[in-house]
């Protein structure tokens, strides 16, 4: 953005809450008139804590919604639902959410991100926020859709960012900072007018929405085709506590009988259900019915990433658990080291274009598996190994093996420990199972699964034009 100047009458200062000669938040909050958000709001409100913290034991009662629930495009992430127990949300006094509820996170990194809840695509109406969210749901004066709109506006951020990091340790927003927020006095039916025209646009979205598969499907679709099994075995084998299998169904209790023959086939002895279960069976079966290798095999070297010293001025990213996506890195957020600390490392420690990052541990993190498809300088937490293959096999191919159910089942299978604290080690990893086909074949699939993700990368584009109109609308509405 261009440099721009401007001149302003030192009485207008006064009207800030604090003498700030930061040019982004004065402009946009003097310009217009405004009225506190606080006038336009019925419910302003944060949530509990959930007693117990949530759990699997509850799934299918009520759900509780912190700021991971959250998404950049304002809709609610339902991949990864926090239960609690029905008796505890029945007994809250605070953060029920109700249908077309505003929620705002309102503390650390994710503070200021807003959504909108649409009880139609959840799988529970029974749901309350956590401590961590506040609620804020509209009254007569206002649109609830546009005051919606209103917090995805830069006038609403800037302030958020202006009042929740004057602290120097985590950002944070309090009720007192709710009161402070302005937002435009414009006529209710005007907002009436602006919303209606915005509905076609939100139309077009949820089509395109619609048309976009998970590309964990996508990669299931290609790798049972091409491998010749059954393509719903992902919703047999069902979700575990490992990142491939969040897209499957929920499991069901079921019991099952097997031989003590069978309790052989754990290199650890392991009576686990995880191993001896029928679906983990079918997908042993199968891979023991085709031509495979052992990763060990294939690996050139392996390396655990560092506990590195953070630096706030450093240049080098580090790639934690938080940054990996399943299907690309986010540097967006990335903490850094020095320049001078990344120079002192092995280069085995040091991320290279084409090595691959899988995460080692974590309920639901453990399994995630990136390409690092990147030339800048980076790093890996030590809660990662990074692999690094040899010429005979390829890293994509690899990739996309492991975040299909032949790859993943071996994961969920073979993790150890409970809870949170769960870890896959080497002597486990190295030991997985891979497709020994020639390094054409691997690519054929490759290409095949990559021009289809393409084209899901491209819808994703449209939908982020169709919300950059939707911006543009709100921007003209306030100007």
């Amino acid at each position: 953005m261009p440099l721009k100047q401007f001149t302003i009458d030192f009485r207008e200062l006064g009207k800030t809450d604090n003498i700030r000669l930061w040019q982004p938040f004065i402009l946009p909050v003097l310009k217009y008139k405004y009225d506190r958000l606080i006038n336009f709001l019925s419910t302003y409100e944060s949530g509990n804590r959930p007693k117990g913290g949530i759990s699997d034991e509850y799934e299918g009662e009520a759900i509780s919604l912190g700021g991971e629930q959250i998404n950049t495009d304002g809709t609610v992430n339902l991949s990864k639902i926090p239960y609690i127990s029905y008796k505890f949300y029945k007994k809250t006094d605070k953060g029920n959410v109700k249908d077309w509820d505003i929620l705002i996170c309102k503390d650390g990194a994710l503070t200021g991100k807003t959504c909108l809840v649409d009880f139609n695509v959840f799988p529970s109406k029974e749901v309350m926020i956590n401590e961590h969210v506040y609620i804020l749901r509209g009254n007569e004066k206002i649109n609830q859709k546009f005051l919606f709109y209103l917090t995805r506006n830069n006038l609403f951020q800037l302030q958020i960012k202006d009042l929740a990091y004057r602290k120097k340790a985590q950002p944070g927003l309090n009720l007192e900072h709710l009161k402070r927020i302005k937002i435009p006095l414009i006529p209710k039916p005007t907002q009436d007018k602006i919303v209606a025209e915005i509905e076609p646009i939100e139309k077009n979205i949820k089509e395109l929405k619609n048309k976009i598969a998970p590309a964990q499907k996508v990669i299931n679709k290609v790798f049972a085709r091409d491998f010749g099994f059954d393509l719903n075995l992902y919703n047999e084998f069902g979700k575990g506590m490992t990142a491939g299998t969040q897209i499957a169904q929920n499991k069901t209790l079921k019991t099952f009988e097997t031989d003590f023959n069978e309790l052989a086939r754990s290199g650890i002895f392991r009576f686990s259900t995880r191993f001896h279960n029928e679906p983990t069976k079918k997908l042993m079966d199968f891979l023991n019915r085709i031509e495979t290798l052992d990763i060990k095999d294939i690996v050139e070297s392996f390396e655990k990433g560092i506990q590195p010293k953070y630096d706030t001025d450093g240049e080098i990213p580090v790639v934690k658990i938080a940054n990996l996506k399943n299907g690309y890195i986010d540097f967006s957020d990335a903490e850094k080291i020095s320049q001078n600390d990344f120079d002192k490392m092995s280069d085995k420690k040091k991320l290279k274009l084409n090595d691959i990052i899988i995460c080692a541990t974590g309920k639901i993190s453990i399994g995630k598996i990136d390409f690092y498809d990147y030339e800048n300088e980076a790093i890996t937490s030590v809660d990662n190994y990074i692999l690094r293959l040899n010429k005979n096999y390829s890293p994509l191919f690899f990739t996309y093996f492991f975040r299909s159910i032949l790859g993943y089942f071996q994961i969920e299978r073979d993790f150890t420990g409970a809870t949170n604290q769960i870890h896959l080690y080497w002597k486990q990893i190295s030991k997985f199972k891979i497709p020994n086909i020639p390094l054409k074949n691997q690519q054929k699939i490759v290409d095949e699964i990559k021009a289809e993700l393409d084209k899901q990368e491209e819808m994703k584009q449209k939908i982020e034009a169709e919300r950059n109109k939707i911006d543009e609308m709100i921007e003209k509405a306030v100007a």
